[in-house]
């Protein structure tokens, strides 16, 4: 990245559900650079292992269809596979973002985690973090990935967003804007896509070059 300090960067914003995310980049000043859909795991791996094998594996929702026994062992051994395959996924799909998009990115906003207990056995264990947890092991894949590329990583709150894109823009309210961004590129444009978009808008105000 240049550092005339006058170069041109560009932000990108998180919205993630399951094992997949929608992103979108921008630059300073709202100029949309990219949209896309990644998934963060391959084929075949369970998308929310904490919350279906680990419960079963402690003995909740075993009356749900497609429920089967299974140790905590392998609960949490399957966690970390699942955890692995999100690292690579995450590292490949900013990898090729970062190829497409016509400026440096310099940060990410990701939707901010909440605390959770330390150990993949704990958060199973607990009825609260199991229901979370996957989401947040998806969070923090893509967060490493996009710190291992230099990238500042901007935690953002879902009840904010929206408010704090506006303030990055100079505006009272941000809808028309993400009305229009979404005109500009055509479908899919739904509520994801325009929370990835405020996210990223908000993000800007915290990478822009000074």
């Amino acid at each position: 990245m240049a550092r005339g300090g006058t170069q041109r960067v560009a932000a990108v914003g998180v919205a993630e559900h399951g094992n997949s995310a929608v992103l979108v980049t921008v630059a300073p000043g709202g100029d949309l650079l990219d949209r896309r859909r990644i998934d963060l795991t391959e084929p075949g791996l369970p998308t929310h292992p904490h919350h279906h094998e680990g419960s079963w594996a402690v003995g909740r929702y075993l009356n749900t269809p497609g429920a089967r026994a299974i140790s905590l062992a392998e609960a949490v051994a399957l966690v970390e596979r699942v955890r692995a395959s999100a690292a690579r996924g995450a590292r490949e799909a900013l990898e090729g973002l970062a190829a497409a998009v016509p400026v440096p990115i310099a940060g990410i906003a990701i939707r901010a985690c909440p605390e959770l207990p330390p150990t993949v056995e704990e958060r199973i264990s607990d009825n609260r973090a199991q229901t979370v947890a996957d989401s947040v092991m998806y969070r923090e894949a893509i967060a490493t990935a996009a710190e291992a590329r230099g990238w500042l990583v901007h935690w953002y709150d879902r009840e904010r967003v929206f408010h704090d894109a506006a303030a990055a823009l100079g505006r009272e309210d941000v809808d028309a804007f993400l009305l229009a961004m979404g005109r500009s590129i055509g479908p899919p444009w739904q509520a994801k896509h325009k929370l990835a978009a405020a996210a990223a808008l908000a993000a800007t105000g915290h990478v822009a070059p000074r």
